[in-house]
């Protein structure tokens, strides 16, 4: 079956409104995997992004975690696996990638976030051949419009002085082309940038202490950035940074500035010190973006140590398994935000997953470079008033711009089409 002999059969099956299950049990078996390829675009991060072609001539493309190792993981390792297989066997497929790369041992790093961006362009592809959007396959959708939020940085300019905070947010309020309705400050950046040589008493950059002054200056500023803001809603970032002691008296402090949550408030390393800070406090904390799949969040969610998971969906697994995720955390009550460092393809993908679990609150977009919406084909805006609008196109909705894609290549790297 050629390419046109198979959108025509396709679009006859839409016409008469088959479940999604029955057009894909019809093309079991009929199209097989015939090449991976990964290429790396150097925007914010080192983006790896990724393409799986068919015999069919239709092609899915996704992207996994940014770093290092994975482009060696899938090529080296995955592509073997992929190669002859049917493509709409996506959570076979991505079980078997996890199977038989280290066996039941890989749960977290490189493997899984290779195994992650091969899962997602395993579900543009599948939505491709079944001509429908990404979130219908995942069981239809919440929402068409997924909320965003905006990560901002340390002021840049002398982030020691307080009123920097402030003048901060009121500038990305007031200059805000997408219309985002949400932003996330980076608290943690507080002590450091108000003594970077950390020579203040009980100051060291090796311990999680928090002093009475680095108190006094968070609350401050978070005071400033509420005033700023008026009632959008602000987050404030953490990096695991802080002793459970001190976080609780901190996040008790700036309870009245009514954040929509502290991020990541205590270092990782076990549950229980974030179910304390949970326990000891009304400021929401919002955790997961270094977890990996369901058996790492649901030790958090099931003592809920948390109001709400923080989900990198090209890393930690995949669509799938976000829904997973989310679906225990809606179990307890938890809602679902998503982090995202992305490139538009994982970004748009994780979209896709958060129109379709029903406890969504919030997307993250991270750092910003200013061609970063160029780099797909997608109508009109990227976001419109804060909101990605989940577009009725067949798999993620677009296509690689080869001129952006082209001229943002790291170095060492080739255009895979």
């Amino acid at each position: 079956m050629d390419r046109r002999q198979l959108l025509a059969r396709l679009g006859a099956m839409s016409c008469f409104a088959l479940p999604y299950q029955a057009a894909a049990q019809a093309l079991r078996r009929k199209v097989k995997i015939t090449d991976v390829k990964v290429m790396i675009v150097r925007g914010t991060w080192d983006w790896n992004l990724i393409k799986i072609e068919t015999d069919a001539g239709i092609s899915g493309i996704g992207e996994a975690y940014w770093g290092p190792g994975v482009k060696d993981m899938i090529l080296k390792r995955f592509k073997e696996n992929l190669v002859g297989e049917d493509p709409l066997n996506v959570v076979k497929l991505y079980t078997k990638l996890l199977l038989f790369n280290g066996g039941y041992g890989a749960i977290a790093g490189v493997t899984v976030q290779a195994a992650s961006g091969i899962e997602i362009a395993l579900w543009d592809l599948a939505g491709r051949l079944l001509q429908t959007p990404v979130c219908n396959l995942l069981g239809g959708r919440f929402r068409d419009r997924v909320r965003f939020y905006r990560t901002l940085q340390a002021p840049a300019k002398n982030p020691a002085d307080p009123k920097s905070w402030g003048d901060q947010v009121a500038e990305a309020k007031a200059n805000n082309p997408f219309g985002f309705t949400a932003f996330k400050v980076q608290g943690d950046a507080v002590p450091r940038t108000s003594d970077p040589t950390f020579s203040e008493p009980g100051h060291d950059i090796y311990t999680n202490e928090l002093t009475n002054l680095d108190i006094k200056r968070i609350v401050d500023r978070m005071e400033r950035i509420r005033a700023a803001l008026g009632d959008t809603d602000f987050a404030m970032e953490c990096h695991w940074k802080y002793a459970t002691n001190d976080v609780i008296k901190l996040m008790n402090a700036i309870e009245h500035t009514n954040p929509m949550w502290v991020e990541d408030p205590t270092p990782p390393e076990n549950v229980e010190t974030m179910e304390r800070v949970s326990r000891a406090t009304n400021t929401p904390i919002c955790t997961g973006e270094n977890l990996y799949g369901l058996s790492q969040f649901a030790p958090l969610i099931i003592r809920q140590a948390t109001a709400g998971v923080h989900i990198d969906i090209p890393k930690s697994g995949g669509l799938f398994e976000a829904k997973r995720i989310s679906d225990l955390a809606d179990l307890y009550g938890i809602w679902t935000a998503a982090h995202n460092p992305a490139s538009p393809i994982g970004t748009a993908a994780s979209a896709h997953a958060c129109a379709s679990v029903r406890n969504f609150r919030v997307h993250e977009l991270a750092n910003w470079v200013p061609w970063w919406p160029d780099l797909v084909t997608h109508e009109g805006p990227f976001w419109k008033d804060g909101y990605f609008i989940i577009e009725d196109k067949p798999g993620l909705g677009f296509n690689i711009n080869p001129d952006v894609a082209k001229a943002h290549l790291a170095p060492g790297e080739q255009w895979w089409g």
